[in-house]
């Protein structure tokens, strides 16, 4: 079997060295709290639409406790919601939606392939398909050392408060 292609090649961001961290995410996310799914971006272009985050899994993280007690693992959907937010960070950077607050639309194709666990970081990688003012499309895949735990993707629609 062919092994995946990453979006954005690794060699292009240092996984110890993040650009931004959380004070800057919530300049561009609404998210606080146990809410919050990104740690830090680790890169971003917008010439070609794409965009690195991570989020580290801790023995703090709310999930930990009730998923899986004796084998915690990240939910699927928390991974997915991972990537919503570093699709909506860039989106929102980049005024992709014309300042709308961006929720969830979709997620298709998605796949889950190994495991998070605590101590992990888990890197998300998200390559902008298309976007128009009522909807951005999102590839990304999720990776835990070399291994990738996920990949789908993404839709976010504009939300009014």
């Amino acid at each position: 079997m062919a092994k995946r292609e990453l979006l954005v090649d690794p060699a292009l961001y240092d996984v110890n060295k993040p650009i931004a961290g959380l004070d800057e995410i919530r300049i561009y996310n609404s998210q606080r709290f146990e809410m919050e799914q990104l740690t830090g971006i680790l890169y971003e272009s917008f010439d070609d639409k794409s965009v690195v985050g991570y989020l580290d899994a801790v023995d703090s993280s709310f999930w930990v406790k009730g998923h899986m007690p004796d084998f915690p693992i990240m939910p699927g959907v928390i991974m997915c919601e991972a990537a919503a937010q570093l699709t909506s960070y860039f989106a929102n950077k980049y005024d992709l939606m014309d300042g709308s607050l961006l929720g969830l639309g979709g997620i298709d194709n998605t796949k889950f392939r190994n495991t998070v666990k605590p101590s992990d970081r888990l890197v998300i990688q998200a390559k902008m398909l298309h976007h128009k003012k009522f909807l951005i499309t999102a590839e990304f895949i999720g990776i835990v050392d070399d291994r990738i735990t996920c990949e789908g993707i993404i839709k976010g629609v504009p939300v009014k408060k």
